[in-house]
């Protein structure tokens, strides 16, 4: 992935995450300021409707009182309170007096606690309600819920007692009371989107036409029942939505406020709705705006980021492109600066890296030849003083031979002769082995099969691996087949296997192993080649390609130094890897492929070609 392509998508990245961020957040702020807002308009109506119970309960006291306190009831009080008095006479009183002060149910109770009139349930006359004579003072109590049995049912009802104390010590107790049905919640100012319902439990099992309240549609108030059994098992306010439909603005979230009874039983439940279409409508349209403020902010994010990834990728790029250039060996590349930022501080640093290499290349390149001309000049003097230092001794006794006879001057001049030949050919081999280092050919690329080339390599050596009065030297081939064919030289690779496996013979005196490999390696043929001989430090490793560098008395240090051409001259990789007292590895990366024209398949060269060739790279390769 491209640095701009990064660029990029971190900026869209960014702007995403920040339209997400806020859209979470002003989602999140208004959710919570709208369950704010709807906690406190539930708190307002649960207060309204406890207002209103307060105020229905002081305006039923007030009728009760009357009752109580009326002309009537004195004198009921009066005649109940003679012996023998007949209650009977009053069984209609309470009718009479309901229907004055506009009370649902009125009861008028005696001192002993007989219940001499009832409006809702008149077959209860003569009964008696203990409940009633068990306070004392009940003029002082405030309204409380109540359940009314009633003949056809069980009502809910805001009951009120008060007494008439004309006869001292012989009470006459007056109950009203008014129904608490859905015309209580009449009374309610309910703000749009919000409706109160009410539940009188009057049972022990959930019952839907104890759900009173408007707009309650078939079947909704089943779907209340799991708040009712919650509420019977623990009566304390709770709050929770209920999902009609599938459709989230259909939802409502219901407070549900317990009403209990003087002795704290669980009467009714008083339930406060608010509508969630607002929030969800809402929240759809933040979404929404969220949305097309988001793909704008992106559209133009892509634009100013593409603008800006392109004005600051496009001098890396050509820094990249330059770096390329000097890697390849332009060392005059130049950077073309534009402006006085980082990155034009990035281009002129470049540009005065480059100048700087140039200058140091060029005194390199001169100290190199300067080097290579003093080790060359080393090398000659070393090998060829050793040819000369005979000759000179060998004229010199030429020149003292002269005052001999003829026959002994004849006998010292074959013999001088024949030295001097013998050191010329010296001479003359020696200067082969350095004109054939410089004249390494160009390789002419085939297909060539790495291991017949490795094969017959190794084939002329066969004989000195087991020659008699010689230590032995075991050959190990673990060659792959199949091994894919290579574009290569075959007679330059042939010249330089032979080399490795002449240099490791020479590293085993004493006789060894030679373990030879080929294997498939990342698109590479690899050839190994492994002996088992002293082995080398990790400073002669290091100088061991090195030209006429050599840890061996009588060698050139041309011998690895080729090696290392052929394989560069492929565009392969040579290696080596040893450990003293166990040996040496040279390890060698082919590729497939040659990059040019595409090689020409090739027969395999005859045998004496290689036998001749062989020759002559023994005699030069002598590492």
């Amino acid at each position: 992935m491209s640095f701009r392509t990064k660029l990029l998508l971190v900026v869209l990245l960014t702007i995403f995450a920040s339209v997400s961020v806020v859209t979470y957040a002003v989602t999140y702020y208004t959710r919570s300021s709208f369950e704010a807002m709807d906690t406190q308009r539930t708190e307002a109506l649960v207060a309204q409707f406890k207002k209103e119970f307060v105020q229905s309960g002081a305006e039923l006291s007030h009728q009760v009182k009357n009752i109580a306190d009326a002309g009537v009831t004195d004198r009921m009080a009066i005649d109940l309170s003679h012996p023998n008095a007949d209650a009977s006479l009053y069984a209609r009183d309470a009718f009479g007096a309901a229907q004055e002060h506009g009370l649902n149910y009125v009861e008028m109770v005696n001192s002993d606690g007989i219940l001499i009139t009832s409006v809702q349930n008149p077959a209860h006359v003569g009964q008696k309600l203990d409940w009633v004579t068990s306070v004392r003072n009940w003029n002082d109590t405030d309204a409380f819920l109540k359940k009314e049995e009633l003949p056809d049912g069980v009502s809910l009802s805001m009951t009120v007692v008060r007494t008439n104390d004309t006869v001292a010590d012989r009470s006459l107790y007056i109950i009203g009371g008014q129904r608490v049905d859905q015309n209580f919640l009449a009374s309610l100012v309910l703000p749009a989107g919000m409706r109160a319902l009410i539940y009188t439990n009057l049972d022990a099992a959930f019952t839907a036409r104890s759900l009173l309240g408007e707009k309650i549609e078939p079947g909704q108030a089943e779907r209340f029942a799991p708040l009712v059994e919650q509420l019977q098992k623990q009566p304390q306010p709770l709050v929770r939505t209920i999902e009609w439909t599938r459709d989230p603005a259909e939802a409502e979230t219901f407070h549900a406020i317990p009403l209990t009874g003087r002795n704290n039983e669980l009467l009714g439940i008083f339930f406060v709705g608010s509508s969630r279409r607002e929030l969800v409508q809402l929240t759809q349209e933040i979404l929404k705006t969220s949305a097309a403020v988001a793909a704008a902010a992106l559209f133009v994010g892509l634009l100013v980021s593409f603008w800006i990834s392109a004005r600051i990728t496009k001098p890396v790029e050509e820094l990249a492109e330059g770096a390329r250039e000097v890697a390849t060996g332009r060392w005059d590349t130049r950077i073309d600066v534009r402006g006085t930022d980082e990155v034009g501080q990035l281009a002129i640093a470049f540009n005065d890296m480059t100048r700087t290499l140039a200058s140091q290349k060029e005194r390199l390149l001169q100290t190199e030849r300067v080097a290579a001309w003093r080790e060359l000049a080393r090398r000659l003097a070393h090998e060829l003083r050793n040819p000369l230092f005979p000759m000179q001794i060998t004229i010199e006794n030429l020149q003292k031979a002269r005052r001999l006879d003829a026959k002994q001057f004849l006998e010292v001049f074959n013999e001088s002769t024949a030295t001097l030949k013998a050191e010329l050919a010296n001479l003359n081999t020696i200067v082969g082995r350095f004109s054939d280092f410089s004249k390494m050919p160009a390789p002419k690329f085939v297909r060539v099969n790495v291991n017949e080339v490795l094969r017959n390599a190794v084939r002329l050596f066969e004989p000195q691996f087991t020659a008699v009065g010689k230590p032995t030297i075991t050959q190990e081939p673990f060659l792959t087949d199949p091994l894919p064919d290579i574009d290569a030289d075959p007679d330059m690779l042939h010249r330089a296997f032979q080399n490795l496996v002449l240099n490791a013979m020479d590293a085993m005196p004493a006789g060894g192993t030679l373990t030879l490999r080929t294997s498939e390696h990342e698109g590479h043929v690899r050839i190994e080649v492994t002996d088992t001989g002293k082995g080398l430090t990790h400073e002669e490793c290091k100088r061991l390609f090195t030209p006429y560098y050599t840890t061996k008395q009588m060698g050139t240090g041309l011998g690895l130094a080729i090696v290392q051409s052929v394989i560069s001259d492929h565009h392969g990789n040579i290696s080596v890897t040893s450990e003293e007292g166990r040996g040496t590895t040279f390890r060698i990366d082919l590729p497939q492929r040659q990059a040019g024209p595409k090689a020409v398949p090739r027969e395999p060269a005859s045998e004496s070609r290689k036998d001749t060739s062989s020759t002559s790279t023994m005699a030069a390769a002598s590492d």
